[in-house]
């Protein structure tokens, strides 16, 4: 007997939709199948056609905890995104007192959040100047993936010199750990931020001037060329522009180890909502036009951009006020964990008219493959954990900043509507989430570390 058959499911996977029955034993899939089987399990969940997809993986969050969990921290930032229909996030380094620089403080940061987290998680570990030595241990430690920066990231967090870079992926070649990297040219921002705030420029739109597409050109063309020299794996971070996507799909069509990833803020605003509405729309690298939001869709549905992710950046409402310096003393980021998923299907299925099994890719199985977890997360086959996103196409919806889960009940996503909302979300066999609501107090997630 199964402890649980899901049945009359639309299963979407990468490759097609088909109507049929999962049944899961112990917290994984046990047996899929293509027809209206009769199947005997302890709990039958009947979905009436809904759409069932591989468990949600965003892949970029920052949920602050330890050292700043005034903006967000595990419990808030997991409950919203279970109920957004995300079953696991990968969490970053930075905004944490101290950064997860070392298999130390990875493992402490672990020990805090593991009973706050209702969602699984992984791990990001820090690629700075002071940890070289520490990468192998922090990858055996269970760390996913190590970000670094071309540009300031603040005093607590190094950005890399170009060598620093090569001598970092050569060590993270030697385990295949990967790299990502926030891509923008640290000579060209600071001199144009100097500038601007000499002159006491500090409009919106002076914000937009200060961070070029150039930069963020410049800086991915620089890192690529190092993955190149080296044979190291790399992944460019919340790609802003079609200009950017292109050097990656030239790069992956030279052979080159490159991944990348975009969000869902950069394929719906612009910069003139930065201008229009406010400081809630500020993030770097910053909004960009009309034209670069149409073209970035051409390179999630190639493949190029191999995640969505929601670089879900939390602050208070003082933070991201222009009290001090104007749009350059403003919090530079963007609440998103809970609204990327009902955003991204309302905009693939029912405006772009393309398929669900996008999602899929973008969604599970790409990310679960680039930072190795795939084997356990990702993909509707017999063996994976029974994580599981269950979408209403026809569950109409409009976010409100009442129906946000987080700490800070603000975000640029309010006031959209649309049509299409997760209405389930299922970790390891277990109902976590349903309809907009938490199903229990006690937290269900656990650390996920590389399926090696």
């Amino acid at each position: 007997m199964y402890d649980l058959f899901i049945k009359n499911a639309n299963i979407v996977t990468c490759n097609n939709i088909v109507l049929g029955g999962i049944a899961v034993t112990n917290g994984k899939i046990q047996d899929i199948f293509s027809n209206d089987k009769s199947v005997v399990a302890k709990e039958i969940l009947d979905l009436d056609g809904k759409y069932i997809f591989p468990g949600f993986i965003d892949c970029h969050v920052h949920f602050n905890e330890p050292g700043y969990t005034w903006r967000e921290d595990f419990q808030h930032g997991t409950a919203a995104a279970a109920i957004g229909g995300i079953s696991t996030i990968i969490d970053m380094p930075m905004n944490n007192k101290p950064a997860v620089s070392n298999k130390n403080i990875f493992e402490a940061k672990h020990n805090l959040v593991k009973e706050k987290a209702f969602t699984d998680y992984g791990l990001w570990g820090a690629l700075v100047n002071y940890n070289m030595n520490d990468l192998s241990e922090l990858n055996e430690a269970g760390a996913l993936a190590f970000k670094s920066f071309i540009c300031s990231a603040g005093k607590d967090y190094t950005s890399l010199s170009f060598d620093e870079i090569e001598k970092a992926l050569l060590i993270l070649k030697k385990f295949n750990g990967i790299a990502g990297f926030h891509c923008e040219d640290y000579d060209i921002i600071e001199k144009l931020e100097k500038d601007k705030l000499a002159q006491g420029t500090l409009s919106a739109q002076d914000y937009l001037d200060s961070r070029p597409v150039e930069a963020e050109l410049i800086a991915t063309k620089n890192v690529i060329s190092i993955a190149e020299k080296t044979g190291s794996r790399i992944h460019i971070c919340h790609v802003s522009h079609p200009l950017v996507a292109e050097e990656i799909r030239k790069a992956k069509a030279n052979g080159i180890n490159v991944t990348g990833e975009t969000c869902m803020h950069y394929l719906m605003f612009t910069g003139n909502d930065l201008i229009k509405n406010g400081m809630l729309f500020k993030c770097s690298p910053p909004l960009r036009t009309a034209e670069s939001c149409a073209g970035l869709w051409e390179y999630i549905c190639n493949g190029t951009l191999d995640c969505l992710c929601s670089d879900h950046s939390p602050a208070t409402p003082e933070e991201k006020t222009e009290k001090k310096l104007g749009a350059f003393g403003a919090w530079g980021g963007l609440s998103g964990v809970q609204t990327t998923v009902q955003v991204f299907f309302d905009q693939l299925v029912n405006n772009h008219k393309l398929s669900p099994t996008i999602m899929a890719s973008v969604l599970s199985k790409r990310p679960a493959e680039i930072f190795g977890i795939y084997g356990i997360k990702g993909d509707i086959s017999v063996g994976f954990d029974a994580d599981f996103t269950v979408i209403d196409p026809n569950k109409e919806w409009e976010i409100t900043n009442e129906s946000l889960k987080y700490l800070n009940k603000q975000s640029a996503f309010v006031g959209l509507k649309g049509k299409g909302a997760p209405v389930l979300t299922i970790l390891r066999g277990k109902v976590i989430a349903e309809n907009g609501n938490i199903l229990e107090s006690t937290t269900y997630g656990k650390l996920i570390k590389p399926h090696r």
